[in-house]
C-alpha cells in the first residue's frame, strides 16, 4: 500500500511538471511558433481601409495587407486564414490572444508598443489633411477650431487632436472621407493613398498638407516571440525577393516599402 501511494505521489509530481512546462511555452510542441490553430496564420485586417483591406463584390478580403498576410503565410508553409475586425479593436484582441497577428496597416507607436509587439515595417505611409474643393483650409494651422473626421482609435485621431478639439469618429477612413464628401465636417486627416483613391472613385474632396511619415508594420502578442521571429523572416526574404513591392505596386500602385529618406 506504502509503494502503490508513493507510486502516485510520484506520478502527480511529474503531472505537475508537465503542466507547469506547458503553460510557460510559447512554442508549439516543435519547438516553432504557437498558433491558434495548428497549420493555421489567423490574421485580422480592417476590411474597410482601401486600398489596405476590402471586401470585394464576392464578399471576399482582398488588398495589399491581405496580400502581405498570405505571403507570410506561405512563407511560414501555413493556411493563410483572413478575417475583418474593426480597428478600433485590433490592438486589443491580439493582446487578449484572439488572432495571431494585426496585418491591418497599423503605425508603431510608444503607446502600441506598450500593449502589443510590431513586426519591422511593411510599408511606410503618413498622414494627409483633405478637404473639399472649395474649402479655405490649406496647412494643418488653418484646422484650429474646425471639425476633422477621423477613424476612431487611429494615429489619425491623434494627429487630428494637435490641432483642434472638434473631432468626429468613425468606424473607417472610407466612410469619414465619403462624409466629408457629401459636406459633413470640415476635413478628413488619413493615409494619402486611401485618400487618393476616394478620390478616384469620385469622392468631391482635395489632398492638402501632408503631416509627417510613419511606419506601418504587423501587431503580435507580446508572448508570441517565436511567431515574431518567424514572420520578421518571412517579410525580410519577402523584400529580398522583390515580391513585397510586387505586392505594393499590384495593390497601391506605388512602392511604399522603402523608408523615405
Amino acid at each position: 500500500m506504502k509503494d502503490f501511494k508513493k507510486k502516485i505521489s510520484i506520478l502527480t509530481v511529474i503531472f505537475s511538471m508537465m503542466v507547469l512546462a506547458a503553460c510557460g511555452s510559447s512554442e508549439s510542441s516543435d519547438g516553432g511558433p504557437e498558433l491558434k490553430k495548428e497549420g493555421e496564420f489567423n490574421f485580422i485586417v480592417s476590411g474597410e481601409f482601401p486600398p489596405f483591406s476590402s471586401v470585394d463584390k464576392n464578399g471576399e478580403l482582398t488588398g495589399y495587407d491581405v496580400a502581405v498576410g498570405k505571403a507570410i503565410a506561405d512563407e511560414l508553409g501555413l493556411k493563410a486564414v483572413p478575417e475583418k475586425f474593426k480597428f478600433h479593436g485590433a490592438v486589443s484582441a491580439i493582446k487578449a490572444d484572439r488572432f495571431d497577428a494585426a496585418v491591418a496597416s497599423h503605425t508603431i507607436t510608444e503607446e502600441r508598443k506598450q500593449a502589443v509587439n510590431f513586426s519591422e515595417p511593411y510599408y511606410y505611409s503618413g498622414p494627409v489633411i483633405f478637404t473639399r474643393p472649395d474649402s479655405d483650409i490649406k496647412t494643418k494651422e488653418d484646422l484650429k477650431g474646425k471639425e476633422v473626421a477621423v477613424s476612431k482609435g487611429s494615429t489619425y485621431e491623434k494627429s487630428a487632436q494637435d490641432f483642434t478639439d472638434q473631432i468626429k469618429n468613425y468606424d473607417s477612413d472610407a466612410t469619414a472621407l465619403r462624409a466629408l464628401s457629401e459636406g459633413k465636417h470640415d476635413a478628413v486627416i488619413t493615409d494619402a493613398i486611401t485618400g487618393k483613391q476616394a478620390i478616384e472613385k469620385g469622392f468631391k474632396i482635395v489632398e492638402q498638407e501632408q503631416l509627417g511619415t510613419s511606419e506601418q508594420a504587423i501587431a503580435v502578442k507580446k508572448e508570441d516571440k517565436e511567431l515574431l521571429k518567424a514572420i520578421n523572416k518571412a517579410l525580410k526574404k519577402l523584400k529580398d525577393s522583390g515580391e513585397l513591392i510586387k505586392l505594393s505596386e499590384e495593390y497601391v500602385g506605388a512602392d511604399i516599402t522603402q523608408k523615405p529618406e
